[in-house]
């Protein structure tokens, strides 16, 4: 019985791996009609939180949907002679977190906790007749966020409080909303990426978006 259920869980793991993809764009935006490109990659799921949101979700029961964009700068490592290295996404377990996360953004345009739900917001997208749909999250860094960044985009220090190299999106938690914090909700997604400096002379925007296929 055991190992048909463990047989049958693993059958379920290997499904939601073939079937929920992410991808990311982050670009710099300050310059609206000359947008530049920084990151394009595809990021990893965690599927054990993911499975978890789902099932919230659909059961229409708290803790369960997408609240925030998380930002980091604990994915890499830098030498003495200044090679870069970086760790892999931390996708596995419950408990699992950013390496370092530094500044976190409410994406739920719905949430009263979004302090700008025309730039950080959600939509989903769906074609007719296929058994996929998305989940498109914008989130977008202003001029002034976050608070203590520095002016401009020139720094040496890539392991800088805000000079990300990491990110994921955090399934809303009550605890998390009533004090304002982002220690608590399930991590969905991780990705790690080449470092990125978010500075006062900038505007960045990233574009999330994740495919949920059923078949």
């Amino acid at each position: 019985m055991e190992m048909a259920r463990a047989e049958g869980l693993k059958m379920f793991e290997d499904g939601l791996k073939n079937r929920i993809q992410g991808y990311i764009k982050i670009r710099d935006i300050t310059n609206p009609n000359d947008p530049l490109l920084l990151v394009s990659k595809k990021n990893s799921i965690n599927y054990e939180n993911f499975s978890i949101s789902l099932a919230q979700t659909i059961a229409n029961r708290p803790d369960g949907w997408i609240q925030n964009m998380c930002f980091g700068n604990g994915a890499a490592t830098v030498s003495g002679t200044g090679t870069i290295t970086y760790l892999p996404p931390n996708v596995v377990g419950t408990s699992a977190q950013l390496y370092n996360e530094t500044y976190f953004q409410c994406v739920d345009d719905l949430s009263p906790l979004n302090p700008n739900p025309s730039q950080n917001y959600m939509t989903t997208a769906h074609v007719s007749g296929t058994t996929y749909s998305d989940v498109i999250v914008t989130c977008t860094l202003g001029l002034g966020q976050p608070a203590g960044q520095e002016a401009f985009d020139n720094t040496t220090n890539i392991t800088g409080t805000y000079v990300f190299n990491e990110l994921g999106l955090k399934a809303y938690n009550a605890t998390d909303a009533a004090t304002g914090t982002d220690a608590n909700g399930l991590l969905l997604t991780h990705v790690v990426f080449s470092p990125v400096q978010k500075s006062l002379n900038r505007q960045i925007e990233i574009v999330y978006t994740i495919r949920i296929q059923t078949v």
